[in-house]
């Protein structure tokens, strides 16, 4: 696939697709490259026309039209004024569970340096 990607960035910068320029994307990249996969693809696209081949794949690509999200409805003021108590009750949650995490890990660091001495 990242063959493909060299390809079409060479295509879209207007540069000749070789396999110097392939294997040169491929090293920026920091990826090794395999002459042998260059090579094959250079062939490939040979008597492909890249532009006309993107535009007839576009359409099935095109991400279909999305239907506008409603605006959320007015809070009721009794679950208003619940609201922030639920919030606290959550943090409160999240905190307790973020003590015994950490009281968890500390025990396992405490039985893993026992196996150090």
């Amino acid at each position: 696939m990242e063959y493909i990607y060299a390809a079409l960035l060479l295509h879209n910068s207007g540069k000749e697709i070789t396999e110097d320029g392939i294997a040169a994307i491929m090293k920026a990249a920091g990826t090794e490259s395999d002459k042998g996969r260059i090579k094959a693809l250079i062939s490939a696209l040979s008597d492909v026309n890249i532009d006309e081949a993107m535009a007839q794949a576009q359409p099935a690509y095109a991400p279909a039209a999305m239907a506008p999200v409603p605006a959320p409805a007015a809070m009721p003021t009794q679950a208003a004024a619940e609201a922030p108590e639920a919030a606290a009750e959550t943090k409160k949650k999240e905190k307790k569970k973020e003590e015994e995490e950490e009281k968890a890990e500390e025990t396992g660091m405490e039985g893993l340096a026992s196996l150090f001495g």
